[in-house]
């Protein structure tokens, strides 16, 4: 492997390996030019016979505290019926982890798991963007199907790696989409508009001890399967 070769391996193995979902950061705004850097470099993400289902609303000062408030208003006032990104009953392997990251994840915050009206008050936070100072809300077709909500997965891990090469945190947040009409209504959605998922982008605290989590990632032996490798 050529030099340049391997300190480009270098760079971009631990620039993913290094990013994590960063929930408390620091307020210091960032640069539009900057914002603008990290769009033009995902819109490069792959996407099927080229149909970039994705579009961007990007948010901050004032018009991110709007939005902020509508949502808490409606989380606290339990407006919309609960939410959960997950089928009941879940795959065992994935709802392990599930609970692995909720005990992580509370005691970092010095939350007992069993104090629900703590927990809610930190769901809120996702809806104030955890209080980056830029939040982003995704949205697609809701014509679409699965397959182009892929490609979408794709586009966000680009944004987010352009994103992290620049020094800036995000941590992308599907919670934003059980408020579909509040949403539509703040930022004047097109009626076939679907939110897919909220990002709050900045710069991370780094003294949070919830920016910490250190989360575990599965061996390879636990979800590979090679298949002609021995022949």
């Amino acid at each position: 492997m050529h030099s340049e070769t391997a300190d480009a391996v270098g760079m971009l193995d631990g620039l993913i390996r290094s990013r994590s979902c960063v929930r408390s950061f620091r307020p210091d705004p960032v640069p539009r030019p900057q914002l603008i850097e990290i769009l033009e470099t995902a819109r490069a993400a792959p996407s099927n016979f080229n149909s970039q289902p994705w579009r961007v609303y990007l948010l901050t000062g004032e018009a991110k505290r709007a939005l902020g408030e509508a949502l808490v208003r409606a989380h606290n006032g339990n407006a919309v019926p609960p939410f959960s990104p997950f089928p009941q009953p879940m795959p065992p392997e994935c709802g392990a982890r599930v609970d692995d990251f909720g005990r992580r994840y509370y005691s970092a915050l010095g939350i007992d798991r069993s104090d629900m009206a703590a927990r809610a008050r930190q769901t809120g936070r996702n809806f104030v963007f955890f209080d980056a100072p830029v939040g982003m809300i995704f949205t697609i077709h809701e014509a679409l199907t699965k397959h182009s909500w892929l490609d979408f997965g794709l586009f966000l891990q680009t944004l987010i790696l352009a994103a992290q090469v620049r020094g800036l945190a995000t941590c992308p947040q599907v919670s934003f989409v059980r408020f579909q009409s509040i949403i539509a209504a703040q930022l004047g959605l097109d009626p076939e508009e679907m939110v897919t998922c909220g990002m709050s982008l900045g710069y991370a605290d780094t003294q949070a001890a919830v920016n910490r989590l250190n989360m575990p990632r599965e061996p390879l032996e636990t979800f590979t399967r090679w298949v002609g490798f021995d022949e």
